[in-house]
């Protein structure tokens, strides 16, 4: 058979993460067929700093796909989207180069400066427009820091570039990127869709200095010549637009009805649903989804598994390793937190070790540790993080109901902690819920391959895609009865009322204190 007769039904979802870049093939049936990792260093140059060089994402990129078009034939190849990580952005040169190092989505800097942006836009106003509530993670005050710190920088900045926006630019030579790979910047009026004409006024800013953004499933633009001798792929490869890497994680998980909603066991604790009609509301934040016409109502937990890693690296890790050397610190105490009774024997956690956003959205909110006996152990601690984490969940679910006016039937859960058991469990007897795992560990890379697979025309309509392209292990971790019971019985007496007493006395301290 010819290359020119050789079917192309293969599909690349590249998805470039906070910690590495995945190049993934995927054929219409979303079987994985070949897949390439590098990773992406992240640099602290400062405390509440967090940055990268740009560069290191093509790099990464580069790596991948050379490490997957090495095992196919490429002229199987039908097209490539990519999955970003969310509100990091770089600012460049008229070349495209970076000016310097990219800013992360978890970078704090830009804390103090939110209460005058939140008083010069309007918090409500910027909420109804962008669908996001001013926060720190988001690219719009690391912009204005740049502004105030950097001057030099900012006025030599020809664009500001999401991930997906530089990357599809190293691609394609095109500065264009996807309407749901840009929308967490929190520039982006999600009312009109396009570039917030009040917000890059405030920043002052002009739209040409931002790519040009697209809905999800639009061709953007094909690799070029030369990046096809560098990577392996075909010269002329369609690159399509697609959204963050957790909508797009919700599409490769199937997510294209109400009723059900996607949970992220990372770094950060991301579950979000689907709907037809844009909404805000202090219990959610609202992207665009995957399926165009389509949002996600999302929650966010910034402390989810990075509280597991500050138990780990910060207060067990030493003392782990030098009493079990071949087994991992994760792994044994899991094993030994399964010993520990629901409750945690009255020790009672509340993950905002890195800030919290929906309901409170309080940039300067901090962990909380309650109920500390003469007996409690680390393994006591540790099952209490993961119950922390499981009765956070509760508290976002409910609020996204409320705000839907329907129930969410079940999760669908994928990410680093899916593959534990203990908490995928604790998780279905907090909230109640019937958990399924997704069958595809990189669920992220899927729903960028699925974006591909509709917009070269593969399929009919995204939703087809999906279908065709998903599967979930058809044995639910259903809740015990009587556990929920008692989790219930602790959220509602206990859990839902520690953070609002906790804000309440500092408001008041601060308060105190002003007037003295």
């Amino acid at each position: 058979m010819t290359a020119a007769t050789v079917a192309k039904n293969l599909l690349i979802g590249l998805d470039s993460s906070t910690t590495a870049c995945k190049a993934i093939v995927w054929d219409t049936a979303g079987n994985l067929i070949a897949e390439g990792r590098s990773p992406i260093p992240l640099e602290h140059p400062r405390p509440l700093w967090h940055e990268q060089p740009a560069e290191a994402w093509w790099a990464a990129a580069v790596e991948s796909l050379r490490a997957v078009t090495s095992q196919i034939d490429n002229n199987r190849l039908a097209g490539l989207c990519i999955s970003p990580q969310r509100e990091t952005f770089v600012p460049v040169d008229q070349r495209g180069q970076p000016l310097r190092q990219a800013i992360i989505w978890m970078d704090e800097r830009s804390g103090p400066l939110l209460p005058e942006i939140g008083q010069q836009l309007g918090q409500e106003r910027y909420h109804q427009q962008t669908g996001k509530p001013l926060t720190g993670n988001l690219s719009l005050p690391k912009i204005v820091w740049i502004k105030e710190n950097e001057p030099d920088i900012f006025r030599q900045a020809h664009k500001f570039l999401d991930v997906a926006g530089f990357l599809h630019h190293c691609l394609t030579g095109l500065y264009r990127t996807g309407w749901g790979c840009v929308d967490p910047m929190g520039l982006f009026d999600m009312q009109h869709h396009c570039w917030s004409e009040e917000v890059l006024a405030y920043l002052g800013i002009d739209e040409s200095q931002l790519p040009q953004a697209y809905p999800p499933g639009v061709i953007l633009g094909e690799i070029t010549t030369n990046v096809a001798e560098l990577t392996g792929l075909p010269a002329g490869l369609p690159v399509v637009a697609g959204v963050g890497d957790g909508q797009a994680a919700g599409l490769g998980a199937n997510i294209t009805g109400p009723g059900r909603a996607y949970l992220i066991l990372g770094t950060s604790v991301i579950s979000g649903t689907y709907t037809e009609v844009f909404q805000t509301n202090p219990t959610h934040r609202i992207m665009y989804g995957g399926i165009p016409n389509s949002y996600m109502l999302e929650t966010a937990l910034l402390g989810g598994g990075y509280t597991i890693t500050w138990f780990v690296e910060k207060i067990a890790g030493k003392q782990a390793k030098f009493s079990s050397p071949d087994t991992s610190v994760e792994a044994m105490f899991e094993q030994a937190a399964q010993n520990i009774s629901p409750g945690a024997d009255g020790l009672m956690l509340v993950p905002y070790w890195n800030s919290v956003m929906n309901p409170y959205w309080d940039a300067s909110a901090s962990g909380i540790v309650v109920g500390w006996r003469g007996f409690h152990t680390l393994e006591h601690l540790y099952r209490a993080i993961l119950e922390g984490i499981g009765f956070e969940l509760r508290l976002h679910l409910q609020g996204v109901q409320t705000a839907l006016e329907t129930d969410i039937e079940k999760l669908i859960v994928m990410g680093g902690g899916s593959n534990s058991g203990l908490w995928c469990r604790i998780m279905a007897d907090i909230t109640g819920k019937p958990i399924y795992l997704s069958q595809t560990p990189d669920a992220s890379s899927l729903g960028a391959a699925i974006q591909a697979a509709f917009g070269v025309g593969l399929f009919a309509n995204m939703p087809a895609a999906a279908r065709a392209m998903t599967r979930l292990n058809p044995a639910p971790i259903v809740p015990h009865q009587q556990r929920s019971d008692f989790y219930t019985q602790l959220y509602e007496q206990v859990y839902l009322h520690l953070f609002p007493a906790l804000q309440s006395h500092l408001q008041n301290l601060t308060r105190l204190s002003e007037s003295s």
